[in-house]
């Protein structure tokens, strides 16, 4: 019988040992998944909240300047949260060639001083469209996540 008790004792206590470990790693995942969710969720939320819309007519004039050689679009901020003019804080694209923000001027249009909900920017791009063989040219903006897409022709 004193067998039977110790044998039981020694299982007792590996199987105390084995769910030790396991509720260890289980408690360390958790606290991992946790660290993530409160590290990306300012992120998720700040995307959710912003939202352009470019509003320039793909068949005017003012959107190509020949003898200043430059795209001018207007955007309006239809989000929740006041969006930066800077140009470091967002990626253009004229016809595939990304912009560095030296080629990228944002101004607001309204009497605001920045780019609040419902405010409207001109966004200047230096991009000589006469060196390309094109016709159908295409501008793609992001900012903060929210891309929008303006295709316009010139020859």
């Amino acid at each position: 019988m004193a067998g039977t008790s110790i044998s039981s004792l020694i299982l007792f206590i590996a199987a105390m040992l084995v769910a030790a470990a396991v509720a260890g790693t289980l408690v360390a995942s958790v606290t991992d998944i946790s660290d993530s969710i409160d590290v990306h969720s300012g992120d998720v939320r700040d995307q959710i909240d912003t939202d352009i819309e470019i509003i320039s007519d793909a068949g005017s004039d003012a959107v190509y300047d020949e003898s200043e050689g430059n795209i001018t679009l207007l955007i309006k901020n239809t989000g929740e949260r006041t969006l930066s003019t800077d140009p470091g804080a967002h990626d253009v694209l004229v016809n595939g060639e990304f912009v560095t923000e030296d080629g990228l001027e944002f101004e607001v249009v309204s009497d605001d001083e920045s780019w609040r909900s419902g405010a409207v920017v001109s966004l200047e791009i230096d991009g000589d469209l006469e060196a390309t063989d094109r016709t159908e040219h295409r501008v793609v903006v992001d900012v903060g996540g929210d891309r929008e897409v303006f295709e316009f022709y010139h020859e």
